[in-house]
Order: C-alpha cells, then structure tokens, then sequence
C-alpha cells in the first residue's frame, strides 16, 4: 500500500543544493589532471635515527630524466615525461596519460650530508637516502650512579 507523503518544499531546495554541489565538485575537483599545469610527485618521507628516506613514485619515467638537486634543507626532484607519439587518424575515447614537465620540493626538518645522498632507481620508484649530519644525531648518554658504593664484609668468629 502506498503511503501519502507531505510536500515539504524546504526539503527540496536542500536536495537541489546537495546536487548542485555535488555538480560543482566533480567538474571542478575531479578533472584536476587535466588542467594540472605539473604532474603531482607522490612522496613518502620516513626518518630514522640517521637518515631521512624518500620514495617517489614516478611511473614511466627514465633515471636519466631526473634531476634531484639539494641546497640547505631543500629536496627538489624535476623531471620531464615525454610524451608518444599523438596518431592523428586515430580518434581517443579516453585520454588519461600525462606528458609534459614536472617538479616537487620539500623541506626536511633537519640538516643532512648532502655529499652523501644515494639515489636508487627501481621500477619506477625512486629512493633517496639523506645521511643526517653528526650534530643532529640522537646521542645516547649513560647516567652514572653518584650515590656511594656498597662494601660487603664478612665478621670472622
């Protein structure tokens, strides 16, 4: 059985405003690589006691297109994708890859060696280990006891 239902138009108007921003979010959010003048670098930077680790996800691109340059506390990764050939009788359904120049630059919250940063290519991930430098080290410090030594004796009967 059908049940009537009051018209509430306040509830309409709050349904159209729901769509309308919906609307607004997918045409102005989602198509973000498209009008994205640089390719987003996808980092992870993890630290330990000695260094700091960054892995950067760069899918497609050659170890030669990269150029990693490092000034203070600075990291900044640049490259360039290079695009295929665009066939031209040929009509796209979708169009998702991405060409053109990118680059990403961090800071990292403490100094590092700069002459000794390794760099690793491997499927398509790129590590970067930066030796912290001596003076920002966590330095372990034993605690001495100042409280005076125990003698043990033994009376003889």
């Amino acid at each position: 059985m059908n049940a009537l239902r009051k018209r509430d138009p306040f509830q309409e108007v709050s349904d159209l405003r729901q769509s309308m921003d919906r609307m607004f979010d997918q045409f102005f959010w989602a198509p973000r690589a498209i009008w994205q003048s640089e390719m987003d670098v996808a980092l992870d930077v993890a630290e330990s006691p000695d260094e700091f680790i960054v892995k950067a996800s760069l899918p497609g691109i050659k170890p030669e297109d990269i150029d990693i340059t490092f000034t203070e506390r600075t990291l900044t990764i640049k490259g360039e994708v290079k695009g295929d050939e665009e066939t031209k009788d040929a009509r796209y359904y979708l169009r998702e890859r991405w060409s053109g120049s990118f680059a990403r630059s961090i800071q990292l919250p403490a100094q590092v060696q700069s002459d000794n940063i390794q760099a690793t290519f491997d499927s398509g991930v790129l590590t970067l280990r930066l030796p912290k430098v001596e003076e920002v080290k966590p330095k372990r410090i034993e605690v001495h006891s100042v409280s005076p030594k125990v003698i043990e004796g033994k009376v003889n009967k």
